[in-house]
């Protein structure tokens, strides 16, 4: 017995059903045929007979090139993944006793991930006796926030889970596109001058 998946579509002779509507190959109505019929026309013409809506009753065929139409699905296929942007969440772990330089070394990867378009769920994590002095993990949160001010938004206020406290900061576009042009005029600035040199 054939067992044809659910995503799998039906053509020629994989069609079994006594009646089927017909659409021919320029789209024309030729109404309801004996499925035998539809398949004698489509051979005429050179063409497949495709099932396009198996549910409608009887199911609804379309006369065509089987494989031009499969091509031109998986080029739309292909099409619609490259225009839908994919934002992922990274995460990135502090302590509430960071040191300085840490901090801004995991500041600057934070603030690379929002330019990637990415959202980055900061974390704070608590060890040992820490857990007592919530108040310095809200405050790293809340410096990384003030940090970020001019390039993201806050998406999930700072929030505390068993050991950890964490919220999640997503891009804001304008501000990341000024952040980045800042960025930019700034090292051009601090870049040695080539021609005082010679």
């Amino acid at each position: 017995m054939n067992f044809i998946a659910k995503d799998t579509v039906r053509i020629n002779r994989m069609i079994r059903v006594p009646q089927v509507r017909v659409i021919d190959a320029d789209g024309n109505q030729m109404g309801v045929l004996a499925t035998k019929d539809a398949l004698v026309a489509a051979e005429t013409a050179g063409l497949d007979l495709v099932e396009i809506a198996p549910t409608a009753a009887p199911p609804v065929c379309r006369i065509m090139d089987y494989g031009k139409y499969k091509y031109q699905l998986s080029k739309k296929a292909k099409e619609a993944k490259k225009k839908q942007t994919v934002i992922s969440l990274k995460e990135m772990k502090l302590r509430s006793k960071t040191e300085e330089h840490d901090f801004q070394f995991k500041l600057r990867n934070i603030k690379k991930f929002l330019e990637e378009g990415d959202k980055v769920k900061v974390t704070i994590i608590f060890k040992g006796r820490e857990i007592t002095h919530t108040s310095l993990g809200m405050g790293m949160l809340k410096r990384v926030a003030e940090e970020l001010k001019d390039m993201a938004t806050i998406e999930a206020n700072p929030k505390l889970e068993g050991r950890t406290m964490s919220m999640v900061v997503a891009p804001a576009p304008q501000k990341v596109e000024k952040a980045k042009t800042e960025a930019a005029a700034l090292a051009k600035e601090d870049a040695p001058d080539q021609t005082q040199k010679e």
